[in-house]
């Protein structure tokens, strides 16, 4: 059995339902039992089991056999054993509170999420380098403009008070009137006498 084509199968599978934060991993150093750990993420229980049902469909589909599959009744955490590779969908509480990765993320296989029939790289092998992207004309680019400063206005109310004002002086600029005159700086030091009374 090609360990590449299983794998494929089980993430092709999860990405059909929109599995989250796949994460495919090379068990062969640590285990005789399997080669891949694949772990993925669904958001409800109504997710993990159509997850699941989806990875069974993808791997049968494609002429391999599935061995057993745990963890239904509740949907939280299930296990779909293919064999050479085993797919663990769990809930994000449930794989944060397990941590998975600490047990079998020694070696991370990196592969292409979202691709079908795309070669996949094992953990062992170096990675391939990416073709070259076309090159692109160069485009000047403008000069950044200075930042426009603004009087800082911390609360509704004050926003309220600065538009008040604002209005106030355009409408003496438009009617050409004077503001009226408040009290002077020498009324308001001089101090205000109250006659006495009488005895």
């Amino acid at each position: 059995m090609d360990i590449r084509k299983l794998q494929r199968a089980i993430v092709d599978g999860l990405e059909d339902v929109k599995a989250q934060h796949i994460a495919v991993f090379n068990t062969e150093h640590l285990s005789s039992m399997f080669e891949r750990v694949i772990i993925a993420s669904g958001t409800s229980n109504r997710q993990t089991k159509a997850l699941a049902a989806s990875v069974r469909d993808a791997v049968k589909g494609r002429g391999m056999q599935v061995m057993s599959t745990e963890g239904e009744d509740n949907g939280e955490w299930i296990i779909v054993d293919c064999g050479a590779a085993v797919a663990h969908i769990m809930q994000p509480a449930i794989r944060e509170y397990y941590h998975l990765e600490e047990i079998w993320g020694g070696k991370a296989v990196r592969l292409k999420l979202g691709e079908v029939n795309t070669k996949l790289v094992k953990a062992s092998e170096p990675e391939p380098a990416p073709a070259s992207a076309p090159a692109r004309k160069a485009v000047k680019s403008k000069p950044p403009r200075p930042p426009v400063k603004k009087p800082p206005v911390h609360t509704t109310a004050g926003k309220t008070a600065v538009k008040k004002a604002a209005n106030k002086s355009a409408a003496y600029k438009r009617v050409g009137a004077k503001r009226p005159a408040g009290k002077t700086a020498a009324a308001k030091k001089a101090p205000t006498r109250r006659a006495p009374r009488p005895a």
